[in-house]
């Protein structure tokens, strides 16, 4: 949700900004139609409940004859008020109707464009040269480490199971995700993978993103596609106490419909319906947003050299931002069996965007509430099997594993395929 008195305010500002996500400038003067419009009922009510009570003072003093003409209009304000309030409730119902559909203001500096038009940043590492370089899921099949064939047979398209060393990797690889955050102030969570809409909402994924998210309608219950949800629901309706970022790492399992990308990345684990994440998430006040999404950033650079895996940085454009997003860095890792970088973490700037959703607030130095900022990052998640079991092939078909992932899988530093595979 957008801040409306900077929109009163410049409202040129965020006629760039839908022009730089490729959206309606009209939307703008809508927002500014609903905002007047709700501020002019609101008026309207007041000054006839202001009326309605100054009359309400003098009845008891009325002579008579004034007396019945004050209960006239008395009644006649009655009818008025009963209207104006109806009036002032439905202007504001529209208006947070149209604040919920408004996208973020982007940051100053992030890429115009669709989703073609990103910028990159940088590229990090060596890439190998394989010849032939099998993908994941032969490399996985064969070491006895990823089941597409029973996840299917279980649970349908786009399941898995991760078995013997495929399931120690990701779990190894989520717990030094794990380790990393805490050995820089992170707390550790566990969060929810159900969430009532009002937290779903309030992260900005019921919009454009609704149709991938799974809905128990029984239980009017969602199941996350991401931690961040629960993770930024967490502080709803609390004034903070910051002195500097609030910062969490929330492991869970996701969810997500996949909706829009059927007979796309089928094969293997790249687009599947379940999966595990490490997801960083921030809050700060908002003059520090900046560069504590940088941090975020170099974090996940971070976890990308403990597992030597080639990648590279690009800057998102603000039409491939999200609703919720100001600014957004991915990290995309280099997939040989492809011949390209596919991504494998994603960093958000919201800004105050989601608190003002979820009525997120700190107190600044003067005293007074304020939204806070929020911010998001993937630190690991089970798509990172696939980079580091290609970048890490040998070519008789076993895997290196990286030095920092050795110790969760008993200390061995080559896998080795199965004698049945």
């Amino acid at each position: 949700m957008i801040d409306l008195r900077l929109l009163r305010d410049d409202p040129d500002l965020f006629r760039a900004s839908q022009r730089a996500r490729g959206e309606s400038e009209s939307r703008v003067d809508d927002l500014i139609a609903a905002d007047e419009a709700r501020r002019a009922a609101v008026q309207a009510f007041e000054a006839l409940r202001a009326e309605q009570k100054q009359l309400g003072k003098r009845l008891p003093r009325a002579e008579p004859a004034e007396k019945a003409e004050l209960l006239t209009r008395t009644k006649e304000l009655s009818a008025q008020v009963k209207a104006a309030e109806a009036a002032a409730t439905e202007a504001e119902q529209t208006l947070r109707r149209a604040q919920l559909a408004f996208p973020n203001l982007i940051e100053a500096g992030a890429p115009a464009g669709g989703e073609d038009d990103y910028v990159v940043l940088r590229e990090v590492g060596e890439r190998p040269d394989i010849d032939a370089p099998r993908d994941h899921l032969a490399l996985g099949e064969a070491l006895g480490a990823i089941d597409v064939e029973r996840g299917a047979k279980v649970s349908g398209s786009r399941f898995y199971y991760l078995t013997g060393v495929g399931a120690l990797l990701q779990l190894g690889l989520l717990q030094l995700a794990i380790a990393q955050a805490v050995e820089y102030g992170l707390t550790p969570t566990i969060t929810p993978v159900l969430v009532k809409p009002e937290s779903m909402e309030g992260t900005g994924f019921l919009g454009e993103h609704a149709s991938e998210i799974y809905r128990l309608e029984a239980d009017d219950l969602y199941l996350v596609g991401t931690s961040e949800v629960p993770l930024a629901a967490y502080h709803s309706n609390e004034i903070l106490t910051l002195d500097g970022p609030v910062r969490y790492a929330g492991w869970s399992s996701c969810f997500r419909r996949e909706a829009g990308s059927y007979g796309r990345d089928v094969r293997g684990i790249l687009r599947v319906h379940q999966f595990d994440k490490v997801e960083m998430f921030s809050f700060c006040p908002p003059e520090q947003a900046h560069d504590e999404h940088l941090r975020l950033l170099a974090w996940e650079e971070e976890m990308l050299a403990k597992v030597e895996i080639p990648y590279r940085v690009i800057d998102v454009a603000a039409g491939d931002l999200g609703t919720s997003a100001a600014r957004k860095y991915d990290c995309e890792a280099w997939v040989p069996s492809q011949g390209r970088y596919r991504e494998v973490t994603s960093t958000s700037n919201c800004t105050t965007f989601q608190a003002r959703r979820l009525n997120i607030r700190y107190r600044d130095a003067d005293g007074r509430t304020q939204p806070v900022a929020t911010l998001n990052g993937t630190l690991a998640t089970t798509r990172w099997l696939i980079p580091i079991l290609e970048n890490h092939q040998q070519p008789d078909g076993s895997v290196r594993v990286p030095k920092a992932l050795q110790p969760y899988l008993g200390g061995r530093d080559v896998l080795e395929p199965l004698a049945t595979a």
